[in-house]
């Protein structure tokens, strides 16, 4: 395994974990969970168990939040179609040869990525913190 962890959360997905209005304003909502998560990086606290500066963070968005960009700690990878296929492509592209962790309670995005031999863990890995993203 490479030194990086891959760690793909689903925007959609941890986003709708909480019924707190996200559904108001789906990017501003996907923006914020962006930046709970930049800002678990930057702190070097853990990302889904990956522990800070070893993993590389990857949240897919789709759908109304496709207008989300990266921050610095946080690639954001916005999904022509179906966020689940991208996730599902990303894994297989990218999480070769390292620890691959995916963030979503989808159960059938969870059967296809550890079909690929990536761990699944749920939407609380990202959300659990007060005030944070860390898990």
């Amino acid at each position: 395994m490479t030194a990086h962890a891959l760690v793909v959360v689903d925007a959609a997905n941890v986003v709708g974990s909480v019924p707190d209005g996200w559904w108001r304003d789906r990017r501003g909502a996907a923006e914020r969970l962006r930046d709970r998560l930049a800002a678990t990086v930057a702190d070097g606290g853990p990302v889904a168990g990956v522990p800070g500066g070893q993993g590389e963070v990857v949240l897919v968005v789709e759908g109304a939040a496709r207008g989300v960009t990266s921050v610095p700690g946080v690639r954001v990878v916005a999904a022509p179609g179906s966020g689940d296929d991208a996730m599902v492509d990303l894994v297989a592209a990218e999480g070769a040869g390292r620890r691959c962790v995916v963030v979503t309670a989808d159960r059938g995005l969870r059967r296809r990525v550890t079909e690929l031999g990536a761990e699944v863990t749920g939407p609380r890995a990202v959300r659990g913190a007060p005030g944070g993203a860390g898990g």
